[in-house]
């Protein structure tokens, strides 16, 4: 088979496309014949050698999947051979034409969605729920801010976020998209490119403030997002680039509260709660992942430099 390797860490450039040979099951173990693999900011993160997990080089990269299951170990019984299915991390790397997962990391994937969406649902869509739900505890009546709507993670919250009773704010930096994040299901598109686009907010919600904001940019953005949430309002941090000053007194007047979160956290117990609620979603049609943008699974490094790229539109995803 054909998979990405990287033999050191650093640019894009380490990532080589290589012949492996095949895979096998071990017990409880699903090799998934691949696709199409999600591309996501944190495969870059960890391919620079700088972020918290550093797997053993050589390595091959990504967490997100979607094909068909090629073989099943001993003892598996939750998939069958020949099911469609998208993979929530794996033990051998998604950059590939097969996926070595244990079983717990396969789910089912709905015919209505196709094998690019569906190799968009891991970390866009588990995260946001995770941040949402876990983290910020959403409720249905509360006004959410979504601070850069027109990625994966971001459209992954706008559509269940919608679907589950929340008034939804977007924010996005091109007109294409906001008319994307719109079209997704928010009641309002703001762009946070604009000066003063802060005002705007406060005005759409009568000046009282946003319950929850899901933060895809924090070394920009966390200051003035305190200033944007109403009392016991919460912010969930999904991405940063770097650091930044605040000042604690913002949380103490209203009782804020800033909320880390990684998916990698994420409990057995929270996983098999969030996937059951992402696969129930995917059927129904409420989620409904974007794919901005498909390329050879050979374009790895040009993938790796798009999804660092300003001006998110879906996801990018690369075809084995």
């Amino acid at each position: 088979m054909k998979a990405i390797r990287v033999h050191e860490f650093g640019g894009p450039e380490v990532m080589k496309l290589e012949e492996l040979p095949n895979l096998s099951p071990g017990l409880g173990q699903v090799v998934v014949t691949v696709k199409a693999v999600g591309v996501n900011p944190v495969d870059s993160y960890i391919r620079t050698g700088t972020y918290y997990l550093k797997p053993p080089l050589p390595y091959t990269p990504g967490m997100d999947a979607a094909g068909t299951v090629e073989a099943l170990g001993e003892g598996v019984e939750s998939v069958e051979a020949g099911e469609r299915v998208y993979v929530a991390g794996t033990l051998s790397g998604a950059y590939a034409e097969q996926t070595l997962c244990d079983a717990s990391q396969v789910h089912r994937l709905p015919e209505r969605v196709s094998f690019a969406q569906g190799a968009g649902v891991n970390v866009p869509y588990a995260t946001a729920y995770r941040a949402l739900y876990n983290r910020a505890h959403g409720q249905p009546g509360e006004t959410l801010l979504v601070h850069g709507a027109s990625g994966g993670v971001g459209i992954a919250a706008v559509q269940m976020a919608r679907a589950g009773g929340l008034t939804v704010i977007g924010t996005a930096g091109t007109e294409k998209g906001r008319k994307l994040v719109l079209e997704q299901g928010a009641h309002h598109i703001v762009d946070h490119s604009k000066e003063g686009y802060e005002e705007e907010i406060m005005a759409l919600t009568k000046r009282r403030g946003v319950d929850v904001i899901l933060e895809m940019l924090a070394n920009v953005n966390l200051a003035r997002d305190l200033t944007l949430l109403a009392l016991r309002g919460r912010v969930a941090v999904i991405g940063n680039r770097g650091s930044i000053e605040i000042n604690p007194r913002a949380t103490m007047q209203r009782d804020l509260s800033i909320l880390g979160l990684t998916l990698m956290n994420a409990t057995k117990e929270e996983l098999v709660s969030i996937h059951a609620a992402l696969v129930a979603g995917l059927e129904s049609g409420t989620l409904n992942p974007v794919v901005g943008r498909e390329m050879p699974l050979g374009d790895a490094p040009l993938a790796h430099r798009a999804v660092m790229e300003p001006g998110a539109y879906g996801k990018i995803v690369l075809i084995p």
